[in-house]
Protein backbone atom coordinates (compact mmCIF):
# COMPACT_ATOMS: atom_id res chain seq x y z
CA UNK A 1 0.00 0.00 0.00
CA UNK A 2 1.46 3.30 -1.07
CA UNK A 3 1.63 5.92 1.68
CA UNK A 4 3.51 9.17 2.05
CA UNK A 5 3.86 11.08 5.29
CA UNK A 6 4.57 14.79 5.37
CA UNK A 7 4.88 16.87 8.55
CA UNK A 8 1.08 17.27 8.74
CA UNK A 9 -0.44 14.86 6.22
CA UNK A 10 -0.81 11.21 5.38
CA UNK A 11 -1.24 10.60 1.65
CA UNK A 12 -2.70 7.14 1.17
CA UNK A 13 -4.96 4.93 -0.89
CA UNK A 14 -8.71 5.22 -0.44
CA UNK A 15 -10.69 3.50 2.33
CA UNK A 16 -14.40 2.71 2.30
CA UNK A 17 -15.07 5.22 5.09
CA UNK A 18 -13.58 8.04 2.97
CA UNK A 19 -16.68 8.08 0.76
CA UNK A 20 -18.85 10.15 3.10
CA UNK A 21 -16.33 12.94 3.72
CA UNK A 22 -15.31 13.05 0.05
CA UNK A 23 -18.96 13.23 -1.01
CA UNK A 24 -19.39 16.21 1.33
CA UNK A 25 -16.39 17.92 -0.28
CA UNK A 26 -17.79 17.26 -3.77
CA UNK A 27 -21.21 18.60 -2.70
CA UNK A 28 -19.79 22.02 -1.76
CA UNK A 29 -20.47 24.54 -4.56
CA UNK A 30 -17.45 26.65 -3.59
CA UNK A 31 -15.10 23.65 -3.78
CA UNK A 32 -16.52 22.59 -7.14
CA UNK A 33 -16.67 26.08 -8.67
CA UNK A 34 -13.50 25.52 -10.75
CA UNK A 35 -13.96 21.78 -11.42
CA UNK A 36 -15.45 20.68 -14.75
CA UNK A 37 -18.59 22.69 -15.40
CA UNK A 38 -18.80 23.74 -11.75
CA UNK A 39 -21.51 21.24 -10.83
CA UNK A 40 -21.49 19.57 -7.44
CA UNK A 41 -21.32 15.78 -7.28
CA UNK A 42 -23.55 13.51 -5.21
CA UNK A 43 -22.53 10.46 -3.21
CA UNK A 44 -23.04 8.05 -6.12
CA UNK A 45 -20.92 10.19 -8.47
CA UNK A 46 -18.26 10.45 -5.77
CA UNK A 47 -18.26 6.66 -5.31
CA UNK A 48 -17.79 6.22 -9.07
CA UNK A 49 -14.94 8.75 -9.03
CA UNK A 50 -13.15 7.04 -6.14
CA UNK A 51 -13.50 3.73 -7.97
CA UNK A 52 -11.92 5.28 -11.10
CA UNK A 53 -9.10 6.76 -9.00
CA UNK A 54 -8.36 3.37 -7.47
CA UNK A 55 -8.43 1.74 -10.93
CA UNK A 56 -5.89 4.31 -12.13
CA UNK A 57 -3.60 3.23 -9.30
CA UNK A 58 -3.89 -0.36 -10.51
CA UNK A 59 -3.50 0.52 -14.20
CA UNK A 60 -0.90 3.30 -14.09
CA UNK A 61 0.98 2.75 -10.83
CA UNK A 62 -0.07 6.18 -9.62
CA UNK A 63 -3.26 7.99 -8.78
CA UNK A 64 -5.01 10.37 -6.45
CA UNK A 65 -4.08 10.00 -2.80
CA UNK A 66 -6.64 10.47 -0.07
CA UNK A 67 -5.27 13.28 2.13
CA UNK A 68 -5.65 12.60 5.85
CA UNK A 69 -4.66 15.11 8.53
CA UNK A 70 -2.20 13.43 10.88
CA UNK A 71 -3.35 15.48 13.86
CA UNK A 72 -7.03 14.55 13.65
CA UNK A 73 -7.40 11.68 11.17
CA UNK A 74 -9.87 13.77 9.14
CA UNK A 75 -10.09 13.33 5.38
CA UNK A 76 -9.15 16.71 3.90
CA UNK A 77 -9.59 15.74 0.23
CA UNK A 78 -7.14 14.47 -2.36
CA UNK A 79 -3.86 15.24 -4.05
CA UNK A 80 -2.11 13.13 -6.63
CA UNK A 81 -1.36 12.16 -10.18
CA UNK A 82 -3.72 11.35 -13.02
CA UNK A 83 -3.90 11.26 -16.79
CA UNK A 84 -5.88 14.30 -18.06
CA UNK A 85 -7.94 12.43 -20.66
CA UNK A 86 -10.48 15.28 -20.84
CA UNK A 87 -7.92 17.45 -22.69
CA UNK A 88 -6.76 15.68 -25.89
CA UNK A 89 -3.69 17.87 -26.44
CA UNK A 90 -2.11 16.65 -23.18
CA UNK A 91 -3.82 13.27 -22.70
CA UNK A 92 -0.45 11.46 -22.78
CA UNK A 93 0.95 13.59 -19.95
CA UNK A 94 0.68 13.08 -16.20
CA UNK A 95 -1.12 15.78 -14.26
CA UNK A 96 -0.82 16.70 -10.60
CA UNK A 97 -4.04 17.89 -9.02
CA UNK A 98 -5.73 18.49 -5.68
CA UNK A 99 -9.12 19.14 -4.15
CA UNK A 100 -9.54 19.99 -0.48
CA UNK A 101 -12.51 20.74 1.72
CA UNK A 102 -13.02 24.45 2.16
CA UNK A 103 -12.15 24.42 5.86
CA UNK A 104 -8.65 23.30 4.89
CA UNK A 105 -7.97 26.03 2.35
CA UNK A 106 -5.27 28.63 2.96
CA UNK A 107 -3.26 26.48 5.38
CA UNK A 108 -0.63 25.16 2.98
CA UNK A 109 -2.02 21.62 2.82
CA UNK A 110 -2.36 21.61 -0.98
CA UNK A 111 1.23 22.77 -1.43
CA UNK A 112 2.53 20.32 1.18
CA UNK A 113 0.73 17.37 -0.37
CA UNK A 114 1.59 18.39 -3.93
CA UNK A 115 5.28 18.80 -3.07
CA UNK A 116 5.33 15.26 -1.66
CA UNK A 117 3.49 14.03 -4.75
CA UNK A 118 6.10 15.58 -7.06
CA UNK A 119 8.84 13.79 -5.12
CA UNK A 120 6.84 10.54 -5.45
CA UNK A 121 6.47 11.15 -9.22
CA UNK A 122 10.21 11.61 -9.65
CA UNK A 123 11.69 9.17 -7.14
CA UNK A 124 9.14 6.36 -7.02
CA UNK A 125 7.62 6.49 -10.49
CA UNK A 126 10.54 7.83 -12.52
CA UNK A 127 8.49 10.53 -14.23
CA UNK A 128 10.55 13.30 -15.79
CA UNK A 129 7.72 15.77 -16.36
CA UNK A 130 4.42 16.64 -14.73
CA UNK A 131 1.76 19.15 -15.76
CA UNK A 132 -1.07 20.83 -13.92
CA UNK A 133 -4.19 22.35 -15.44
CA UNK A 134 -6.41 25.03 -14.03
CA UNK A 135 -9.31 27.08 -15.22
CA UNK A 136 -8.25 30.67 -15.87
CA UNK A 137 -9.24 32.73 -12.85
CA UNK A 138 -8.56 30.02 -10.28
CA UNK A 139 -5.71 31.96 -8.69
CA UNK A 140 -5.51 29.71 -5.61
CA UNK A 141 -4.59 26.68 -7.72
CA UNK A 142 -2.28 28.75 -9.90
CA UNK A 143 -0.46 29.93 -6.77
CA UNK A 144 0.09 26.32 -5.67
CA UNK A 145 1.50 25.54 -9.13
CA UNK A 146 3.93 28.44 -8.85
CA UNK A 147 5.01 27.33 -5.34
CA UNK A 148 5.83 23.94 -6.86
CA UNK A 149 8.10 25.62 -9.42
CA UNK A 150 5.76 24.98 -12.33
CA UNK A 151 5.73 27.42 -15.22
CA UNK A 152 2.93 28.39 -17.56
CA UNK A 153 3.36 26.36 -20.71
CA UNK A 154 0.23 27.11 -22.71
CA UNK A 155 -3.26 28.49 -22.70
CA UNK A 156 -6.04 26.49 -24.26
CA UNK A 157 -9.80 25.98 -24.12
CA UNK A 158 -11.76 23.25 -22.38
CA UNK A 159 -13.01 21.05 -25.25
CA UNK A 160 -16.41 20.40 -23.66
CA UNK A 161 -17.24 23.57 -21.74
CA UNK A 162 -15.38 26.17 -23.81
CA UNK A 163 -13.79 28.12 -20.95
CA UNK A 164 -10.09 29.08 -20.95
CA UNK A 165 -7.55 26.78 -19.29
CA UNK A 166 -3.90 27.20 -18.42
CA UNK A 167 -1.43 24.33 -18.50
CA UNK A 168 1.61 24.59 -16.24
CA UNK A 169 4.55 22.18 -16.36
CA UNK A 170 7.66 21.22 -14.47
CA UNK A 171 10.70 19.28 -15.66
CA UNK A 172 11.36 16.92 -12.76
CA UNK A 173 14.93 16.25 -13.86
CA UNK A 174 15.61 19.81 -12.63
CA UNK A 175 13.31 19.56 -9.61
CA UNK A 176 14.96 20.48 -6.34
CA UNK A 177 11.99 19.76 -4.06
Amino acid sequence: MTEIRTPRLLLRRWHEDDLGPMAEINADPQVMEWIGDGSVRDREETAEAVERWEEEWDDEGFGLFAVELLASGELAGFVGLSVPSFLPEVEHEVEIGWRLARQFWGQGYASEGAQATLEFALQDRGLDRVISIHRTGNTASENVMRKLGMELERETTHPLYGFPLRVHAIDLSEYAG
